[in-house]
């Protein structure tokens, strides 16, 4: 007995505190963020205190969606800075700051998503959101000229459609309280369908059954990334994934059965010699898709690939835009002296024929381009972005991350930080006039993310959102139904609201204008 108390305390206690110094033993030995000159890494970023002694392993075993979403924002709070944290036997880096931002985004060696990518993986496959290295490389060259100028100019012609479509829906619930998510998702979903597919949705057969399952893409890698045993492959397939398979069936084969038509179509046209790469981007209505089928013919991508970007881009571009357009609608009720600025900007800029509307005139609105831009800061529709260091990497600063370490970058609380923004929680879209911006750091405000893995379809959502408000406030004003301190938001891949989001829209008299209407 005496030998082996002699042992503890001259061996093995020492051991391990000379180990602890490398690796946080009691978090499950995750390696330690290092200073390039051998200093404790606290000189440069402290460490987030753990709940327990097992580091952070443990912090959020217990809360809900909207009580982890609260914990992200209480850490940026106290730490006021970038920190680290030790969690079930991971390294993770949590950036708040823009130069540390920057310092991320723009290291070539740090493109690889971070590990809870791979719990949407059953999804999306392993699409241009979660692919890396050469396949990512290829993937995004490949879809690149599927968002050129010419594509978004034909995109247009679909942007203006479903907008009337959505102000032709309001004039039957005029002066009642909406759900503005109910509605902004369906534009968003039917954009994106006829956009990326090149089909109509309403038309598709099952169109309503994937509508109502897409959702469980977002809800499965919630549940996942929400309880740390579930990150375990055997004991998510044992205990979870069963539950999502029916749904994600349903939306699998949706994409695939219209993939599937699509090719016959295409293959008819490429051997009669119509599908020569000009030609598919001059036609009349071209989509994502075109392209894609266009690289199968060349031995660039399989069914299995194209599935993968028609599943990723359609839960992207759905979901991101409509969350958008739902607090911009919302911010427009909140502050009617900027919605009757914006208003105002639209009748000076915009052709009162609808029909006539372009990107040209959309790009005169610079007001409410400010506009856009201090909601997607104030509701960051994607709150986080994560990013793996594959081998061992120092950062400008002196931090060498450890090789499989983790980077969280907490876009929520970038676009909140008051180094950056004075009055950060002030809703002000003067902040982003030219005058007012001189001097920003340039990563300080990044909605859709920024360096290599930026986000390919920023200009089609800009261009998307711009459209649908130009065509709502020239039939409407929109009042508020809804008080956003009492907004409660759940983490998640893109923010939600647990309480729902409402306004009222009241028909504007005329004065002289052609209604939206005569737009056909």
């Amino acid at each position: 007995m005496w030998f082996f108390s002699l042992f503890v305390a001259f061996v093995l206690i020492p051991f391990l505190i000379h180990l602890n110094k490398t690796y946080h033993v009691l978090a499950f030995f995750p390696k330690r963020i290092r200073n390039v000159n051998g200093e404790n890494v606290e000189r440069i970023l402290p460490t987030l205190p753990g709940t327990t002694i097992f580091g952070n392993t443990f912090d959020t075993l217990g809360l809900d969606f909207v009580q982890t979403f609260k914990f992200f924002r209480h850490n940026a709070a106290i730490m006021k800075t970038s920190y680290v944290t030790y969690m079930g036997g991971k390294t993770l880096l949590n950036v708040i700051d823009a130069d540390l931002a920057e310092m991320i985004m723009t290291n070539t060696k740090l493109i690889t998503k971070g590990f809870f990518y791979k719990f949407i993986q059953p999804a999306l496959g392993e699409g241009l959101l979660i692919s890396a290295g050469e396949k990512w490389f290829g993937r995004r060259k490949m879809l690149t000229p599927a968002f050129h100028f010419n594509i978004l100019m034909q995109f247009q012609e679909i942007f203006k459609e479903e907008s009337l479509k959505f102000v032709k829906q309001l004039q039957n619930s005029e002066g009642e309280e909406i759900e503005l998510d109910k509605h902004t998702q369906k534009f968003s979903l039917d954009v994106i369908c006829e956009t990326a597919l090149g089909v109509k949705f309403d038309e598709c057969l099952n169109g309503e059954q994937y509508r109502k399952n897409i959702y469980v893409f977002e809800e499965s890698f919630n549940k996942r990334s929400q309880y740390p045993y579930l990150w375990n492959d055997f004991v998510y397939k044992t205990l979870e994934e069963y539950k999502y398979r029916p749904a994600l069936k349903i939306v699998h084969d949706f994409s695939s059965d219209i993939i599937k038509k699509k090719r016959q179509i295409f293959t008819q046209e490429f051997q009669s010699g119509q599908t020569h790469e000009e030609q598919i981007y001059q036609k009349k209505r071209y989509a994502m898709l075109d392209t894609l089928l266009r690289a199968e013919q060349e031995g660039l991508i399989d069914h299995a690939g194209i599935c993968e970007e028609v599943d990723t881009f359609t839960f992207e571009g759905f979901d991101t835009a409509s969350m958008s357009l739902m607090f911009c609608l919302m911010n427009l009720s909140l502050y009617p002296e900027m919605q009757q600025r914006c208003y105002e900007e639209i009748l000076e800029e915009i052709n009162p024929d609808l029909s006539t509307l372009d990107i040209a005139q959309l790009n005169k609105l610079k007001y409410l381009d400010c506009f856009f831009k201090e909601s997607m800061r104030m509701y960051s529709t994607v709150p986080l972005v994560m990013r793996t260091a594959v081998e061992e990497t120092q950062l400008p600063n002196g931090l060498i991350l450890p090789a499989n370490s983790s980077i969280m970058l907490h876009i929520f609380d970038l676009h909140r930080n008051p180094k950056y923004f004075a009055k950060p929680d002030v809703f002000n879209p003067d902040r982003f006039l030219p005058e007012n911006s001189v001097g920003r750091h340039p990563y300080a405000f990044v909605p859709f993310s920024a360096g290599q893995r930026n986000c390919i379809g920023q200009k089609y959502t800009m261009l998307e959102m711009k459209t649908l408000v130009v065509f709502i406030l020239k039939s409407f004003k929109i009042l508020p139904a809804v008080n956003p301190e009492t907004l409660q938001f759940k983490s998640g891949i893109i923010i939600r609201t647990k309480n729902d989001v409402k306004a009222k829209f009241i028909k504007r008299p005329i004065f002289g204008y052609p209604s939206p209407r005569v737009y056909m």
